[in-house]
């Protein structure tokens, strides 16, 4: 039960639709994923926020390029901004290179704090980027925030593909929506024009449609990438002609229409309390 000031807290923050980007192991994009449909999204005209949930390895602050949180204004947490859009992150909160050896328990309550005590506002969307794997992490945000759909990472390699479907049936086994599989590194295009696939070649989409879940598209292999999220600046926003930066926005418009279909439904006034 919550006093009256943590009810006024809790009904500041409404929600429209909640998304999980996942993948089954590390290595795949995951983060890279979520930061740039995370900006392109703003791009629409999005009020939007960005969830760091991957607390071992939080990189979400140096893709986006920053490194600290506004003041607290208030009993809540103010998130820090970029590019458009909100965000919150663990790396906000310890000393750079530091490890966090946390347990079970200490993961679920941090997670909590990012979901209630941080002062969001109301947001079109949350992206929330989860850490590899099917942890405690995953079953802690499941727990706290009734989630709108979840996005699988994967690179075509088969070794990658059977532990995205490992993600992948997760989401089915906590009843979250599946808004489809992204395909990243799909390949490499050469001077010529001719594609080299360096991962396999087409993993992700056979995936897809073996398991019956749509198909976001695939994002090619471009240095410019590596290095708009090394400065802080997203390839939909440094170089949003390239054909990474246009398959970043083919996929985020996928996943808006998989919405505006009526096929899945928003976390509409997400209020969300505190249990013991």
């Amino acid at each position: 039960m919550t006093d009256q000031s943590t009810s006024e807290n809790i009904q500041e923050n409404q929600i429209g639709k909640a998304i999980a980007i996942a993948s089954g192991k590390g290595g795949v994009g995951k983060t890279t994923v979520a930061v740039n449909v995370a900006v392109a999204l703003a791009k629409k005209g999005l009020k939007v926020g960005l969830l760091d949930a991957d607390i071992y390895g939080p990189n979400v602050p140096t893709m986006m390029g920053i490194s600290a949180m506004p003041p607290q204004e208030g009993s809540k947490l103010k998130p820090a901004e970029a590019h458009g859009v909100q965000l919150m992150s663990i790396g906000f909160l310890v000393p750079e290179g530091q490890p966090l050896i946390w347990r079970g328990p200490m993961l679920h309550s941090a997670i909590q704090q990012f979901i209630n005590d941080v002062a969001w506002g109301q947001l079109d969307y949350l992206v929330v980027d989860l850490p590899p794997g099917t942890g405690d992490v995953q079953l802690s945000l499941a727990q706290t925030l009734p989630l709108s759909g979840g996005v699988i990472v994967t690179l075509p390699q088969k070794v990658s593909i059977e532990d995205a479907r490992r993600g992948l049936e997760m989401f089915r086994t906590m009843e979250i929506p599946l808004l489809g599989v992204i395909e990243n590194m799909s390949f490499l295009e050469l001077p010529d024009g001719t594609h080299l696939d360096i991962f396999g070649q087409g993993g992700g989409e056979t995936m897809a449609q073996e398991v019956g879940v749509p198909f976001l598209g695939t994002i090619p292999i471009d240095a410019a990438v590596r290095v708009g999220g090394d400065q802080g600046t997203p390839i939909v926003i440094s170089q949003p002609d390239t054909p990474a930066a246009e398959a970043f926005n083919r996929i985020t418009e996928a996943i808006v229409t998989r919405f505006e279909s009526g096929e899945l439904k928003g976390t509409e006034d997400l209020k969300i309390e505190i249990t013991d």
